[in-house]
């Protein structure tokens, strides 16, 4: 059950262009999923439970369906990207597979240290589009950033939780060999450097109140 408030938007978001580093497809994108998985595991952030994916038809585009398929084996295993393909919409033989969005659960740490299990801490998505491989990396909630929904600063909560996923971003940087891109700026913040940018604090030490879009 979850117990954080989640922003419809990301907070913060990190984009790696894989094109120059990984071959494109099913296979290949798995198995970078397998490797950034295993990286944000190690830092408590994403235990693997299922995957998610929408259908898209060359020159023509989406089709409406999503599948999903839960996680029996390893991201890795060489069955897996045969399991997906079975599960295409029996009505469209030629659907390709669109982004695989990785889902789990993730430890989040409370100003008074405990830990608390919440899913979809992070959102791991890795693109097989055959003009190149991507992944992207996005956080919906306010306990990476140094204010909290309502503008308080929670600086406890931040320094349990934003130094471990900055740390996670360093070691995915370093295992996939190429540095993200940040992705844009919403209403919930935005991402600066391998972190979330903290926003002008008002004149009484607050920052943004984003608690009337949640």
């Amino acid at each position: 059950m979850s117990t954080l408030m989640r922003a419809p938007r990301e907070c913060g978001s990190w984009f790696w262009d894989l094109e120059e580093v990984a071959e494109p497809g099913l296979a290949s994108a798995l198995a970078v999923a397998a490797r950034m998985a295993a990286v944000l595991n190690g830092h408590g952030l994403l235990t693997p439970h299922r995957l998610e994916y929408d259908w898209y038809v060359l020159d023509v585009g989406g089709i409406g369906i999503r599948s999903h398929v839960a996680l029996t084996v390893p991201l890795d295993d060489p069955s897996l990207p045969d399991r997906v393909l079975k599960s295409r919409p029996s009505g469209f033989p030629e659907a390709d597979v669109d982004d695989i969005h990785i889902l789990g659960t993730g430890t989040w740490i409370d100003a008074q240290g405990n830990s608390h299990r919440e899913p979809g801490l992070v959102d791991l998505s890795v693109s097989p589009a055959p003009i190149g491989l991507s992944a992207e990396l996005a956080v919906h909630h306010d306990v990476w950033a140094w204010f909290d929904f309502s503008g308080t600063p929670h600086p406890d909560v931040y320094g349990r939780n934003a130094p471990r996923l900055t740390a996670a971003l360093q070691e995915l940087t370093s295992t996939l060999g190429v540095t993200p891109e940040p992705g844009e700026a919403t209403y919930f913040g935005y991402a600066s450097g391998l972190g979330i940018g903290t926003p002008e604090t008002n004149p009484d030490g607050s920052g943004p109140d984003v608690t009337d879009s949640l």
